[in-house]
């Protein structure tokens, strides 16, 4: 049997694969062995001539067409990896970008350890993602919509009567009473209007599943999904996000880890004696640092437990709630200080979203960690 490791770079796009080896070692060959159509009976063919699978170790990047080959490599029993495309090291001044000389490119970074890997979530966490992004999706639409429809009106001079804010109930019975003489015009608000209710109806209709989908999930999911709404600003759909997003949290050794998964570490220019840090880095999860900034907002505020945060934190253990409590301490006291010193709202809030994301991977790896088979161990947080 033949031990030799292989190192297979895949370029893969929707209807084709194309394919490179690189063999073991440093002066091994790197070598283009073709394309290939993206489909079940190719891959399995190519991995049948390159085998035996345990000596195989492919890559591809991160792309529109997923985690399907990742998972049918896998059920080959081929070791598979799927990469960050924007870590990807590129040569100064290559200006020849193929499809095979990417490939080429992925097998040979790949055996020389240069590539990063992703997160690659399991059936319930892809799911529950799919979800969430869908909603957020429905909430973009929502807002185009309605920004067509009351621009539409303010063009024609109709406005609201005074005091009567922008998409209350008030304001969309006002809606239904404003006429146009032009037949056309009558017909384009009323096409707005059935795009604006559309919308509301499309959003409700999803965060009713995502309730049913947090309620089948796992129970270890469903354990974090809830330990996570203790924490002020962190509802349901926020913590959904934030566990299809990141997954499992105790895959990162400390909370500095999965702050920089999350885009929001200062960005770093340092040479010789000289040292320059810059805005935040933003390649992380996008979604995980827009909700996270989104709830740092809330520390504005007093420290407080309000009725509505006070029914999500029962049946929490006492730990987790304490933890909540001095995130509220911690996080209010880190936002005032900022504005004390003059920085602008948008850095303070992103500064305090920093640090919450702490707080929520103390209580996720403690959660984790006490549903795991035979253990419960208490956790610090770390300043």
């Amino acid at each position: 049997m033949n031990k030799t490791i292989r190192y297979i770079g895949l370029d893969v796009h929707a209807e084709t694969i194309a394919v490179a080896v690189a063999e073991e070692g440093r002066d091994g060959e790197v070598r283009s062995l073709g394309m290939i159509p993206n489909t079940a009976e190719a891959v399995g063919k190519l991995i049948k001539k390159l085998g035996p699978a345990p000596s195989l170790r492919v890559c591809y990047e991160a792309g529109p067409t997923g985690y399907v080959l990742y998972w049918q490599l896998t059920q080959l029993g081929v070791a598979c990896e799927v990469v960050a495309p924007t870590l990807v090291p590129v040569k100064t001044g290559d200006r020849v970008k193929t499809d095979r000389r990417d490939a080429v490119k992925l097998a040979r970074c790949y055996r020389a350890g240069e590539l990063t890997a992703v997160w690659v979530p399991d059936a319930a966490h892809e799911a529950l993602r799919d979800l969430v992004r869908a909603r957020e999706a429905a909430k973009k639409d929502q807002l185009r919509a309605r920004h067509r429809l009351s621009k539409f009106l303010l063009r024609h001079g109709r406005r609201p009567p005074a005091g009567v804010k922008a998409w209350t109930e008030l304001y969309l019975k006002w809606v239904n009473t404003v006429r146009f003489e032009q037949p056309a015009q009558e017909a384009t608000i009323l096409d707005y209007k059935a795009e604006v209710d559309h919308a509301a109806a499309r959003i409700v209709r999803l965060e009713q599943a995502m309730d049913e989908a947090i309620n089948q999930a796992p129970p270890a999911m469903q354990a974090v999904v809830h330990a996570l709404q203790a924490l002020r600003g962190v509802a349901k759909l926020t913590a959904a996000t934030i566990v299809a997003e990141v997954g499992q949290l105790s895959r990162f050794a400390s909370a500095k880890q999965l702050m920089s998964y999350g885009g929001v570490v200062s960005s770093e220019y340092s040479t010789g004696n000289a040292r320059r840090q810059g805005g935040i880095t933003k390649t992380g999860n996008a979604h995980l640092r827009r909700v996270v900034v989104e709830a740092a907002w809330s520390y504005r505020h007093r420290p407080y437990v309000a009725a509505t945060l006070r029914k999500r934190q029962q049946g929490l253990s006492p730990a987790i709630n304490q933890m909540a409590w001095k995130a509220q301490h911690r996080l209010h006291k880190r936002f005032l200080s900022l504005q004390a010193a003059s920085k602008p709202h948008q850095k303070v809030v992103t500064a305090v979203g920093r640090e919450l994301l702490g707080f929520i991977w103390a209580i996720g790896v403690q959660v984790e960690r006490s549903q795991a088979p035979g253990g419960a161990p208490t956790m610090r947080l770390v300043a």
